[in-house]
């Protein structure tokens, strides 16, 4: 199980790394495909997102979502581990290649910061790049339990970053909060258009708005791909 587990990982390490920290703006401004952005980037494929009104927050909890990291690709290890291990250098574990205790985000995606790791006393956090409530006011309170439990644990959707900016970025969009590192402002921006699409949640029009701001500012940056299944397996639940 464990070798089959570190395959899985290393898969998920390559599908999803153009929304990991070793991904930087790509292209600038006049460069490449022009304002529309050429097809396959993440510019293009904001228009291809359904513009609605936000819904109300009525009725969202953190469970919706079923429980925190539960193992939806099986490999024997949880994803807040999985992402610990894809996203910091120098790693050490606990009882074998799962339970990540040390290790060092060497430049936090949000800030650049250099962030030392220690199990238990942490200032690195997994942010869901689409915060979960702003999936529950845009489309996944229709969902089955399936797919809200892979959207929470999908790689396509995590990064290891600073808990600071994190939590002052709570469950805003890309019109209500982007990172104060400019320069991973593409990238990140770039990594919501692809969850927002893969999963079919739609953007409001003022967040439409600043995702194209932003990205007219890299129109050739490639829209990420990749990740897990859109439905977890039958063994999880969610309430």
């Amino acid at each position: 199980m464990r070798g089959a587990g570190r395959a899985a990982v290393t898969v998920v390490t390559v599908a999803v790394a153009a929304v990991g920290c070793t991904v930087e703006q790509q292209g600038g401004p006049g460069a490449g495909a022009g304002p529309e952005g050429k097809s396959g980037s993440a510019l293009a494929a904001v228009d291809a997102l359904t513009v609605k009104g936000r819904a109300p927050k009525t009725g969202y909890a953190r469970e919706r979502f079923g429980s925190a990291w539960a193992d939806t690709d099986s490999n024997g290890c949880d994803t807040r581990d999985d992402i610990l291990k894809r996203d910091l250098k120098s790693v050490t574990f606990r009882d074998g290649d799962c339970t990540v205790v040390s290790g060092t985000l060497v430049s936090d995606p949000y800030t650049g910061k250099e962030i030392a790791f220690a199990r238990g006393r942490s200032q690195v956090d997994i942010d869901h790049l689409v915060a979960l409530s702003d999936a529950w006011q845009k489309g996944a309170q229709q969902w089955a339990p399936s797919k809200r439990i892979a959207l929470a644990n999908d790689p396509l959707n995590l990064l290891a970053v600073d808990a600071g900016p994190n939590r002052s970025k709570g469950d805003g969009d890309t019109a209500t909060w982007l990172p104060s590192r400019k320069g991973y402002r593409c990238t990140y921006v770039a990594g919501q258009v692809a969850v927002k699409k893969k999963y079919g949640l739609w953007v409001t029009a003022g967040e439409r708005d600043a995702m194209k701001r932003v990205l007219s500012g890299c129109p050739d940056q490639a829209l990420p791909t990749g990740g897990n299944p859109t439905s977890a397996p039958a063994r999880f639940h969610a309430r």
